[in-house]
């Protein structure tokens, strides 16, 4: 395999698989990037597997020689990463080395890559390309049109999907999920469509860590205009979209912080390809693949844990709240408790943090508010989350009493539910 690419186009696609090498890959190769040349295409495909998610990404390059290896991803990265943008070479030779042992168990392949710049030169030992799993697939559409056996019948299901909703989406919920291993199906997110007369119209995603829920509804309307034509298997998928059965599927909540890395860069109009089956799902946006284990169980039944009356409402501007409440969390580092109290009087919200042998601190902002006065107190850093999270100017506080769920949503267009637990004040 002989080829030449520049550094930057190695960095950032190497950089984006090799988040997710296991630190104590089993097998070995796990630990490994499997790098595949293509001198047909003229292009390089960079894949990591860590046993449940895999990521694969490509980019173009001069390829005199096709061929592949699996190389030390994270040593890799290091190397790559510290080198001057400019042209890179990476040969890869195989030689056989004899030794006694070799009488009886014959030759011994001995894979080196070697990664030269105007700068240096590098050698890295690899491990045969072969021995690299092959990643999960999943029949899709126009995979099957031949097939006696029709999508509903395998339970797969693909729908493309807005760029600009995944975005949204996943930024107002990712840090609602857990982190508790034990609440598996919690360190996930979950996925819904909703239908209006037949037609899927948006897709609901929803976190939760049994102390604060973030749901947020996301229209699913394609861009007419697309800075990316879609391809004919597109075109054909795109006019099945909307027959899809509604659907719902939790996914691991890292699977979807790394596709919320891909997607950064990625045009707002843009559409990626979002498919899954019994256990897997994957999506596909460009050059760039990523494919991941489904979490199994049942998602909690989040909706019936928002209350339909409330009693008291707030509407405050986000900024100045979250502002206000960075201020006083230098104080609350201790218990991380800050005290709303609400003063409809006044049209005033105080926000007060005490911490014992240390000081306090108290800040005021306007508010418009309907309902008697009250006093609630909460987890500062749940609040901190999904305020910053919420794309409005203004949010609105509604609550019923000191020990009931509190919502909080964005004044405006955009549908987000946060709901957070209220901590209980000590006297």
């Amino acid at each position: 395999m002989k080829l030449i690419c520049s550094q930057s186009d190695l960095n950032s696609n190497l950089s984006l698989v090799s988040r997710i090498v296991p630190s104590r890959p089993e097998p070995l190769v796990l630990g490994n990037v499997l790098v595949i040349a293509d001198d047909t295409t003229q292009k390089v495909s960079l894949t990591v597997f860590d046993g449940n998610l895999a990521i694969r990404t490509s980019f173009n390059a001069e390829v005199s020689e096709g061929g592949s290896i699996t190389l030390p991803a994270k040593l890799f990265n290091d190397i790559v990463s510290k080198l001057p943008e400019m042209e890179i070479n990476l040969d890869v030779n195989t030689s056989v080395e004899d030794s006694l042992s070799n009488a009886t168990l014959g030759s011994e392949q001995n894979i080196v890559a070697i990664l030269s710049s105007p700068s240096g030169k590098y050698q890295l030992s690899g491990i045969d390309a072969s021995e690299f799993p092959e990643l999960p697939t999943i029949n899709t559409e126009e995979e099957n049109a031949s097939s006696e056996l029709n999508i509903e019948e395998q339970n797969v299901c693909t729908v493309l999907l807005p760029v600009s909703a995944l975005t949204e989406g996943l930024k107002c919920c990712l840090f609602a999920a857990s982190t508790e291993l034990s609440k598996q199906i919690l360190t996930g997110i979950h996925f819904k469509t909703q239908k209006d007369d037949f037609v899927i119209d948006s897709l609901e995603f929803a976190a939760t860590d049994s102390h604060r829920l973030a749901v947020v509804q996301t229209p699913l309307e394609v861009p007419e205009t697309s800075e990316v034509e879609p391809t004919s298997a597109e075109e054909s998928l795109a006019k099945t979209t909307n027959l899809v059965k509604d659907f719902a599927v939790t996914i691991p909540a890292k699977a979807l912080r790394e596709l919320e890395r891909i997607l950064v860069n990625s045009p707002a109009d843009q559409t990626i390809k979002f498919s899954f089956d019994e256990t897997q799902v994957i999506f596909e946006l460009g050059d760039k693949r990523l494919s991941s284990l489904k979490l199994t169980g049942s998602y909690p039944a989040y909706n019936q844990l928002i209350p339909s009356n409330f009693s008291r409402q707030m509407i405050v501007d986000r900024k100045r709240l979250i502002n206000s409440l960075e201020l006083v969390a230098v104080l609350a580092q201790k218990n991380n408790v800050v005290k709303f109290s609400l003063d409809s009087e006044a049209q005033q919200l105080f926000l007060s943090v005490d911490a014992r042998d240390v000081g306090n601190a108290k800040e005021a902002l306007p508010a418009e508010i309907i309902g008697e006065s009250i006093d609630i107190a909460f987890n500062i850093k749940y609040l901190m989350d999904g305020l910053k999270a919420m794309p409005a100017s203004e949010i609105k506080m509604q609550l019923n009493e000191w020990n009931q769920p509190v919502i909080f949503t964005p004044v405006g267009g955009f549908k987000m539910t946060y709901l957070v637990m209220p901590v209980q004040l000590r006297n």
